[in-house]
């Protein structure tokens, strides 16, 4: 990998898979005006679930869900017509409610969302069984496999960056597969359902593997 020079300025692809994840982390992690941090959805969570973290989990899951169903629906009701518009939208949408889904559950389970380590290993959840092979390249090793080994880690920021900017490439890749797997929205009425359900059903995949990637962390670990 090319390492650039100070102040070279970024092109093409690699400018907009930084932006991508930039936004993802500023605002699916920290928030953004209308749009709830992580940390302040989790603790409504918690306070929603009085304190029990895995009916915490289960609120946060619908909730997400909720938004997802709403924005899925929404930004396929056009149809063909609107599809050049809506579904990048959507798409940035979903991946910024994935993001804050993950690290939520992370935040509910002990981990601190303002780590880079920790902001790395929920990034990386959003690919999936993808992440091994990501963190293969970036030469990094996890224990066991899983994720929350490299968020309780102290890694040099030139790795994190190196993982972070892996990541954006994998996801913006995949803006296209949704483009061609959510086709059946070029009609309208029933492209808002397909776009729903869609969103919905990957919305609980991610929900599901961040819970599985961020086991509690005990008290003395926090």
């Amino acid at each position: 990998m090319t390492t650039r020079g100070a102040g070279q300025p970024e092109g093409g692809l690699n400018a907009a898979a930084t932006r991508f994840i930039e936004r993802l982390m500023a605002v699916g992690i920290d928030g953004l005006g209308p749009f709830d941090s992580a940390r302040t959805v989790a603790a409504g969570a918690l306070k929603h679930a009085r304190g029990d973290d895995e009916q915490a989990l289960r609120v946060l899951a619908r909730d997400h869900r909720q938004l997802g169903a709403v924005g899925g629906f929404a930004t396929g009701l056009g149809g063909f017509f609107t599809m050049p518009v809506s579904l990048p939208a959507n798409v940035i949408e979903f991946y910024l409610l994935a993001t804050r889904l993950t690290a939520a559950t992370a935040a509910v389970r002990g981990y601190d969302v303002d780590k880079p380590e920790v902001r790395s290993a929920v990034l990386l959840t959003l690919v999936g069984a993808d992440s091994d092979d990501l963190l293969r390249k970036a030469g990094l090793k996890t224990p066991g496999g899983k994720l929350s080994s490299l968020a309780t880690d102290r890694l040099p920021a030139s790795a994190l960056m190196v993982l972070n900017k892996a990541v954006a490439f994998r996801l913006v890749g995949r803006v296209g597969q949704s483009a061609f797997s959510r086709l059946g929205r070029a009609v309208p009425v029933v492209g808002g359902v397909i776009g729903a359900g869609v969103d919905v059903y990957m919305l609980s995949r991610i929900g599901r593997q961040a819970a599985k990637e961020f086991p509690p962390l005990a008290p003395s670990e926090r």
